[in-house]
């Protein structure tokens, strides 16, 4: 059997959830006994021209795309997927193609895929709303409240781009399902987001849950109690607003002078100065008097292979975000070392962390009920959780990569992959 991975980056370079997944899927499938894989990830290079796909290392490839239209997930350059990318396809030849983004690259890939290889078994993952919200796939609210959104409609989204009609919005949509419709059958790390795109019209039998796999040899991690006096509380991601680490980080000025001098936060993560200016001095104002009193510890950014040693020095971890996380990496990862996770009650975080068993949640946005979660995390109770955490289960890529294999039993679609 042979299998071709494509993802929107490789974790070389990028070390986002999706494109860890996608490689990590890619390392068990090419291990696999009679099997073989080929990894194809994007890449904006500067130092490639757009549509060339060279070789990074063995079975691994890198492709130069760009998206040229990001309201319909159109591609910069459709020649470069009508040639190059057939040409590639029709080298390698694969029975089984597993998409796991079409962000930086197009839609256009999976109609592609369909005609140049009308045979092969063509399945996408799905990471979070890009199709069902034009804003970044987060449905949240566009206008300064940043309200939760919880249905996708042509009127509804037009509302929060009033420069585009409902009608605009109706012809994305059919634009996008022209070429989902060329997918054999989707995949969701957690129920949630299943949920979510069942609402917005993919047929519940071809959409599956399979939820991301970790590196098995980060499943050897011990995890014992701290001994400090201090309890250690981490954040690990991207520094955005939809991270919620502004909320964060006024929980933790909410708490009392005394109450800080028992903890301590760590923060891991980059790309602040990437942010709008008004974000960044908020997080600025919040965070110095944090740092100079020693309550908060400002990291900064870490690479792929740091996160083993930092994610283990923390107690607990904190996921704070303000939207309809799907799946976030960093809570598998946290099991993965034993950690127990406090995380926003909403989505795929509140599916994944179990209250009072593998982590606690607290009200999304809300910094006073961070604030509590976190006093609760120092007590006896969250002590008792912690202990817990060599009992933590996190899914191991073979059984990831497994679950995606047996995809291939299930029957080719007829007709359209949309409910009615």
């Amino acid at each position: 059997m042979n299998f071709l991975v494509i993802a929107h980056a490789h974790p070389d370079f990028s070390v986002g959830g999706a494109e860890i997944a996608a490689y990590n899927l890619y390392t068990s499938l090419r291990g696999g006994s009679g099997q073989t894989a080929t990894l194809l990830a994007r890449t904006n290079s500067p130092h490639t021209s757009v549509g060339v796909i060279s070789r990074w290392r063995e079975g691994e490839y890198l492709w130069r795309q760009d998206m040229g239209d990001w309201f319909r997930l159109a591609t910069a350059s459709p020649q470069s997927v009508v040639r190059g990318f057939r040409e590639f396809l029709l080298k390698i030849k694969p029975d089984a193609v597993y998409v796991h983004h079409y962000a930086h690259i197009g839609l256009e890939i999976l109609r592609e895929i369909r005609h140049t290889l009308p045979e092969c078994r063509l399945f996408l993952t799905l990471h979070e709303y890009m199709a069902i919200c034009h804003h970044q796939g987060q449905m949240v609210k566009t206008d300064s409240s940043r309200r939760l959104c919880n249905r996708s409609s042509p009127e509804e989204c037009s509302g929060c781009y009033p420069q585009l009609t409902p009608e605009s919005f109706w012809l994305r949509r059919q634009y996008i399902e022209k070429h989902f419709n060329a997918v054999d059958h989707f995949v969701s790390p957690s129920h949630f987001l299943r949920d979510r795109y069942i609402a917005w019209g993919i047929a519940p039998d071809r959409i599956s849950v399979i939820e991301n796999g970790q590196p098995t040899p980060l499943q050897q991690v011990p995890n014992g109690p701290s001994h400090s006096d201090v309890i250690k509380f981490g954040y690990f991601g991207q520094i955005t607003a939809y991270k919620g680490v502004d909320v964060l980080l006024q929980a933790i000025t909410l708490l009392t002078p005394e109450q800080r001098r028992g903890l301590q936060l760590e923060m891991h993560g980059a790309n602040l100065d990437q942010q709008t200016e008004s974000f960044q001095a908020r997080i600025k104002e919040l965070a110095e008097p944090l740092i100079r009193e020693g309550s908060v510890r400002w990291i900064g950014a870490y690479k792929r292979e740091d996160l083993l040693r930092r994610m283990s020095a923390v107690d607990w971890l904190i996921v704070p975000s303000i939207w309809w996380e799907n799946s976030p990496m960093v809570i598998q990862e946290a099991f993965v070392c034993g950690k127990p996770v406090i995380c926003s009650d909403i989505g795929g975080m509140a599916e994944k962390v179990q209250h009072g068993q593998t982590g606690l949640h607290f009200e999304a946005r809300n910094p006073y009920a961070l604030s509590q979660a976190v006093l609760t995390a120092c007590t006896d109770y969250g002590m008792s959780i912690r202990n817990r955490g060599g009992t933590f289960r996190s899914v191991g890529y073979e059984e990831s990569a497994a679950q995606y294999i047996s995809l291939l039993d299930q029957g080719v679609p007829s007709g359209k992959r949309f409910g009615a």
